[in-house]
């Protein structure tokens, strides 16, 4: 039965995931947190730091991680068909239609209309990822021992170093990491 929820679960991300890997995280955590609770807040916040380190779209490393916690490899399996069929099925239709339809005027206007849906989504992702990361207890309050400075110092320095500066991602990434084992090593023989 847990394959079956698991495959149900990413069939229905891999269906409605416009927009890559970002996009899908909102999905995402509404299936493996709210619904299903097979993972916590914190455990979908390393879900997504593995999903990004490891090679692939997000949406499948997120299908294959939470899929192996919950019932092993075939879990894993289970979830990751569940995410991936759609998109081949929707690639499939879709590119036949493109080709035939592609000069219609209502065809690119249902692909212009989608834009604005994708970057809702993926702005609702970056926010379930900051909010968690920047506040212990997720919600935007300053109360003490709830806001967190250090990663908002490594997200500040991320972004100036990837925007104003145009540093490699890996780079960053390297760096930010480097940061904390510095911090943690400081911390640790204080």
């Amino acid at each position: 039965m847990i394959y079956i929820k698991l495959f149900l679960a990413f069939l229905q991300i891999g269906a409605f995931s416009f927009g890559g890997g970002y996009a899908a995280l909102p999905l995402i955590q509404a299936q493996v947190i709210d619904r299903y609770h097979w993972l916590t807040l914190a455990d979908f916040t390393d879900l997504i730091t593995i999903s990004q380190m490891t090679p692939g779209p997000i949406a499948i490393n997120a299908a294959t991680f939470v899929g192996n916690q919950i019932a092993g490899v075939p879990g894993s399996l289970a979830a990751t068909l569940g995410c991936v069929l759609p998109s081949c099925i929707f690639v499939t239709v879709l590119a036949w239609l493109y080709t035939k339809y592609r000069n219609l005027s209502l065809m690119q206007g249902i692909l212009e209309s989608l834009r604005p849906a994708v970057v809702a989504m993926i702005a609702t992702a970056g926010a379930a990822i900051l909010l968690p990361t920047f506040f212990l207890d997720g919600t935007p309050s300053f109360q003490a021992g709830n806001f967190q400075a250090r990663p908002v110092f490594y997200f500040v320095g991320a972004m100036f170093l990837l925007r104003k500066k145009k540093m490699d991602p890996v780079k960053v990434m390297v760096l930010c990491g480097a940061a904390e084992v510095a911090w943690q090593s400081a911390v640790k023989f204080l």
